[in-house]
């Protein structure tokens, strides 16, 4: 069977829930099933929920993972929503990687790559909302606005104009043409001068902030216990989500900084961060699979009762 996405971080992933010995673990980026199959692998007696909103996926891992059928449930879906439907089960971990496969950025027709014919982005590929839609109908605030705030792109106010300008004269069709009107008017750094546009303008179609924060929100609505949560970035913004999140997880206290003395009761964490630093791929995994190198993943142990 031909593979065709390398997992990142895949022994890191293997090491982080190597102590989990039973219950279930929640993989709620599917994929291409490269993670998922790790853990069946490793982990005899540990059961996954997987799930995926790319149908192409699904249907791939669900082939690739066959061997393991009386130890998986597959789900079609947002992993925003996972955690609440499976709280009826011992979950023990939860695994997100938040980024897009090789699959995906490869193949012309899901519209993600420069080269691309289509411009599309969508990870759902009936959902109704895509790239070119944000490219050929958003105002300029619109498009300074996710260019500002997805990409943080310093001139967003120039590529918002030159992207109107052009619209204006006939719709912007493809991932190429878009990628060829940014290159032409920006200098080419060390990556591709349309890298943080296209990142934008995915994360504006697929709303990957929002389903971040409400796959945390809905991690601590869950009151899960002894439960280890890994999550893996691949840019600044959802890094940082994460880490500040885990960070308020982790207080005590949670008093106004300016009282003199805690009168909250001291006992709000509901767990402990397992990685003080985030855990990075090695030179080796870098040099194997470049699309690994921005990677990051941190750990959170959640626990409700007074072992924290």
């Amino acid at each position: 069977m031909n593979i065709p996405h390398i997992p990142v971080l895949y022994n890191e992933v293997i090491e982080t829930f190597s102590d989990i010995e039973d219950g279930y673990i929640i993989d709620c980026t599917l994929g291409y099933g490269g993670h998922s199959e790790a853990l069946l692998e490793n982990l005899p007696n540990v059961k996954l929920i997987c799930i995926d909103q790319d149908s192409e996926a699904l249907e791939f891992s669900k082939k690739r993972l066959h061997r393991f059928k009386d130890r998986i449930i597959f789900e079609k879906g947002r992993f925003s929503s996972a955690i609440k439907r499976h709280l009826d089960r011992d979950i023990r971990g939860i695994l997100a990687d938040i980024g897009v496969s090789s699959l995906q950025l490869d193949k012309k027709e899901r519209g993600f790559g420069f080269d691309s014919d289509t411009l599309d982005m969508r990870m759902d590929q009936n959902a109704p909302f895509s790239a070119k839609d944000v490219i050929n109908s958003y105002t300029k605030e619109q498009l300074e606005e996710i260019f500002r705030e997805y990409g943080e792109i310093r001139e967003y106010k120039k590529i918002a104009h030159i992207i109107i300008k052009a619209r204006a004269k006939k719709p912007i069709e493809s991932a190429r043409e878009l990628s060829s009107l940014i290159e032409k008017n920006f200098k080419r750094g060390k990556i591709h001068s349309a890298t943080l546009a296209f990142q934008a303008i995915r994360i504006e179609v697929n709303d990957e902030l929002g389903e971040l924060n409400n796959l945390l929100e809905s991690i601590k609505d869950a009151k899960l216990n002894n439960c280890k949560v890994a999550i893996i970035t691949f840019h600044s913004l959802e890094d940082r989500i994460v880490k500040r999140t885990f960070k308020e997880w982790a207080k005590r206290c949670i008093c106004p900084p300016d009282l003199y003395r805690c009168e909250c009761g001291g006992n709000h964490a509901i767990g402990k961060i397992l990685t003080k630093k985030p855990i990075k791929p090695t030179k080796e995994e870098i040099k194997s699979n470049p699309r690994s190198r921005s990677s990051k993943m941190r750990v959170f142990y959640l626990r409700q009762d007074d072992e924290k």
